[in-house]
């Protein structure tokens, strides 16, 4: 186990991943390293991961809920079964080679950055037409899927969802917070999963969750005062991250 020092760089990190995944998705690609870097085991690592981002994903849901910028009635629906595919996408992790997966993901996610660069108005306006038969269409198997993908590899789930919630009309503010309501509930999902098996370090882990809540916390409110230009860019930014972490894992 790593000594009580490996703190004093984890918690300014854990701020970092925080700040950036309420604004545009992707923490986790900085949490998850850092907790390897500290010295952690491949599970103690995953479970601790779970952990710490019950804090930030938390934090920024709230403050996006009572800004008014997530759609309680579709996120609802949403959330079985992004946990449905979250429990598959873990038993199917045994059978899947994550090589490949990863190679296939970041080609994919790169190519919904550069659709979201190129479309000069994409994400900017609220353009949400309600709980129609079409966006549930759209959206009910885009959770499966996305859940599927986190219980699976994770990397970039809630950058995945803020492009599921911005093809159905919602502003990047908005999708945002759609999709750290979700993402906020598949982390629960998984850390009681995670609890059970008794691989959780929680002297690291929750010291770094604080850290991770007060930088989505700061991340979220930026993104409501700078608005959609603002997390549109850091989003292209985020999904070159996630890529690269992909890539060479």
């Amino acid at each position: 186990m790593p000594s009580p020092d490996v703190l004093i760089w984890g918690l300014p990190l854990a701020f970092l991943a925080g700040f950036i995944d309420a604004v545009a998705g992707g923490g986790g690609t900085i949490t998850l390293p850092t907790l390897f870097l500290m010295g952690l085991s491949p599970a103690h690592a995953v479970a601790t991961n779970k952990l710490l981002a019950i804090f930030g994903s938390g934090s920024a849901t709230l403050q996006y809920g009572r800004a008014g910028h997530i759609d309680r009635p579709l996120v609802f629906r949403l959330i079985p079964l992004a946990l449905a595919g979250s429990a598959l996408g873990a038993y199917l992790v045994h059978f899947v080679d994550p090589d490949v997966f990863r190679n296939l993901v970041a080609a994919v996610i790169l190519g919904v950055g550069l659709l979201v660069i190129v479309n000069k108005s994409f994400g900017l306006e609220d353009r949400y037409p309600g709980l129609t038969p079409k966006v549930l269409a759209a959206t009910l198997p885009g959770a499966l899927i996305i859940g599927l993908y986190d219980g699976l590899l994770g990397p970039g789930t809630g950058t995945f969802l803020m492009f599921l919630f911005a093809l159905q009309g919602f502003n990047l503010v908005r999708a945002s917070g759609n999709a750290r309501a979700i993402n906020f509930a598949t982390n629960v999902g998984a850390f009681f999963y995670f609890l059970f098996q008794g691989q959780m370090v929680f002297w690291i882990g929750l010291p770094m969750g604080l850290a991770n809540a007060a930088g989505a916390f700061v991340g979220a409110r930026m993104a409501m005062l700078r608005g959609s230009v603002f997390v549109k860019w850091m989003y292209a930014g985020i999904v070159l991250l996630v890529a690269a972490r992909l890539l060479f894992h």
